[in-house]
């Protein structure tokens, strides 16, 4: 088995360790002329290893279609619009899926690969019951190292030796969707709130590299000696160590909510231009706000995740209050 991803989305496979190292096929996606030398390195490498299906889990890209197609498979398993409105990707499937927008995303790519091994070929596949597949959901779970331990506990020192709970607040959401931003002033005031009520209490603030400086902006607002920013100063499994070492994490609609179900931190995530009905993390320690409001999810596979809002009330709507009981709630559990 092999997996072909973005060079930027390797870490996760690396600390799922499903398959070896070798067989991970990056793709460099910096500039056009490194994309097409991988592109092209790896087409070769997928001739020579004579791929026998592939299941291609992409919904907008009309690239990863044609590289499925020159992969040289006879089963090629992906995502075909039929009628209705989704980015046409042409007729390069031999297993063509029809997108379900009323299953988790979790099941929809379970029904590609039951879909690539199945040899069905009815159209649109998978014409089975979706309760049988999602029965077989399985967790994956991370166990960091001593060593990692060691080292974030040392951003853990530099945020006091308190023996309360360690509470991480995620402030961003990229630059790829900012409608799901919950605002920073907010979580400057969830921050004091949560320094007020539990005194011996530990926050971090997390973020990715490119994200450090907002992170630091808000750490010196906050202006304690009980908050530290290990925002860019964490590798993906060391990020995943500070959530085994934790209580709670706060964040918005993003990554870390994601990579935290790997762990037993309860997560609260902020939902609003998406749908946790399809996204949200499927980890038991997991609580979701969300205010459902009628034009609510406005991001989809159908508007090509292009949503015409420029006010997220959404976000807007959830409260400190409701955010602030909500870690209550999950430090007193």
């Amino acid at each position: 088995m092999f997996f072909c991803v973005f060079e930027t989305n390797r870490a996760i496979l690396d600390v799922l360790g499903l398959v070896p190292a070798g067989n991970v096929l990056c793709l460099r996606d910096r500039n056009l002329m490194t994309f097409a030398l991988d592109f092209m390195r790896i087409l070769w490498r997928m001739r020579r290893e004579r791929i026998d299906a592939v299941i291609d889990m992409e919904f907008f890209s009309r690239a990863s279609a044609i590289f499925a197609f020159l992969s040289g498979a006879s089963i090629r398993a992906g995502l075909h619009r039929f009628t209705g409105e989704l980015p046409y990707r042409g007729d390069l499937m031999t297993q063509r899926v029809q997108y379900n927008p009323h299953l988790h995303i979790t099941v929809q790519y379970a029904v590609l690969t039951e879909a690539a091994l199945s040899g069905a070929a009815d159209e649109p596949l998978l014409k089975v019951p979706a309760s049988g597949i999602d029965r077989g959901h399985q967790s994956a779970t991370f166990t960091p190292t001593a060593d990692e331990v060691v080292r974030v506990r040392r951003i853990l020192d530099e945020a006091g030796a308190g023996a309360g709970p360690v509470i991480l607040l995620n402030p961003n959401a990229s630059d790829l969707l900012p409608l799901r931003k919950w605002d920073t002033h907010r979580f400057e005031d969830l921050a004091r709130r949560l320094l007020s009520q539990y005194p011996d209490a530990r926050l971090v603030l997390t973020g990715a590299p490119n994200e450090q400086p907002a992170a630091e902006v808000l750490c010196r607002a906050i202006n304690s000696p009980r908050v530290v920013s290990a925002a860019g100063r964490t590798s993906l499994r060391e990020l995943l160590t500070l959530y085994t070492l934790s209580t709670v994490l706060v964040t918005n609609d993003s990554g870390p909510a994601h990579f935290a179900s790997l762990t037993t931190v309860h997560t609260v995530v902020l939902f609003g231009p998406e749908t946790p009905h399809l996204f949200g993390s499927r980890a038991p320690a997991t609580t979701i706000i969300w205010k459902q409001l009628a034009c609510s999810p406005c991001v989809s596979v159908f508007n090509h995740r292009l949503s015409p809002c420029s006010n997220n009330v959404c976000m807007q709507s959830i409260t400190v209050d409701e955010v602030f009981g909500a870690v209550q709630k999950a430090i007193e559990r």
